[in-house]
């Protein structure tokens, strides 16, 4: 990037996923904080036009404030890398591997984490049937911030009756029980592990509303158990091959000790609105949000 005491940033927020909202939010307290960090930012709603746009504007870096498919899946990362603009997050591989929650999988599998047991299925098929013996969730394999989320618990008299704007595949995976933890990555460095208290499923609602969820940090969780949410973030971040910031999520199953912790996924653009989980933790261990977002964009690269 740019060594000038005030770049110009771009960020880039909204864009046409089913996360627009949060993505603007997210941008907007992204420049907010830029401005204070002394950066000279302009706000780019992502559309169709975002190539010219950049071209136009020749900033020295892009802070991609994107949430979801095409700005989280490598397809903006790509737009970047052949205008040769630094951005920040991770490049088109880890981006395009870390939402496709299925191949996501495969690498924590090989890299010796612990998952669930999943299956990628034709939404048809489970609309008409059980493919997997209840409890277990159905999302699609492609999107975040718990959109699209169904969970068939034991008691259910069929499987779920899918909206109809699901994907035409979708992931059904085991019901993993027990506590929701999540720990944030910033460059090489795990920060700590937030424990998420809501009073239901942490849906999209308890995530981006006011009041929908609790967040107690540093977890009060046994040493072996924060230690290893600390150790896998890591290796996760590392096996996909992810740059910047991400943040990993967990489900603890008390009953099972360390066995009973498993990752669901990880996030390569996590939120950073006021409710958001990695800038808490950054506060938490001294980072403020403007030295965060700062971080960022001086971390900010091509060939990621």
């Amino acid at each position: 990037m740019s060594s000038r005491a005030n770049p110009k940033v771009v960020v880039l927020m909204g864009g046409p996923s089913a996360e627009r909202a949060v993505s603007l939010s997210s941008g907007r307290e992204c420049a907010a904080a830029l401005r204070d960090s002394g950066c000279e930012v302009i706000e780019v709603d992502a559309g169709r036009d975002v190539a010219a746009r950049l071209i136009e504007i020749a900033p020295d870096v892009v802070f991609n404030a994107l949430h979801g498919r095409w700005g989280e899946d490598g397809a903006v990362q790509g737009i970047l890398e052949w205008l040769r603009i630094p951005y920040t997050h991770s490049g088109i591989l880890a981006s395009a591997l870390t939402l496709d929650k299925q191949r996501t999988k495969d690498v924590f599998r090989k890299a010796g984490l612990p998952v669930v047991e999943s299956v990628i299925a034709a939404s048809a098929d489970v609309r008409a049937a059980h493919v997997m013996a209840p409890p277990y969730v159905v999302k699609p394999n492609n999107e975040g911030s718990s959109v699209g989320i169904y969970i068939v618990h034991d008691a259910a008299n069929g499987p779920p009756q899918l909206a109809d704007d699901m994907p035409e595949h979708v992931m059904v995976e085991a019901f993993a029980p027990g506590r929701e933890l999540t720990t944030t990555v910033v460059g090489d460095r795990a920060l700590t592990v937030t424990d998420i208290l809501t009073d239901g499923w942490y849906d999209y609602d308890a995530k981006y509303k006011p009041g929908g969820s609790r967040h107690v940090l540093p977890a009060d969780i046994p040493t072996n158990i924060f230690d290893a949410c600390m150790d896998y973030a890591l290796r996760a971040h590392n096996a996909l091959g992810c740059r910047g910031v991400t943040r990993t999520d967990f489900r603890w199953d008390e009953a099972r000790g360390l066995a009973g912790l498993i990752l669901l996924e990880t996030n390569t653009q996590p939120g950073m609105t006021p409710t958001s989980l990695t800038p808490e933790q950054a506060a938490h261990v001294g980072i403020s949000f403007p030295q965060l977002c700062r971080w960022m964009v001086e971390d900010a690269s091509c060939d990621r």
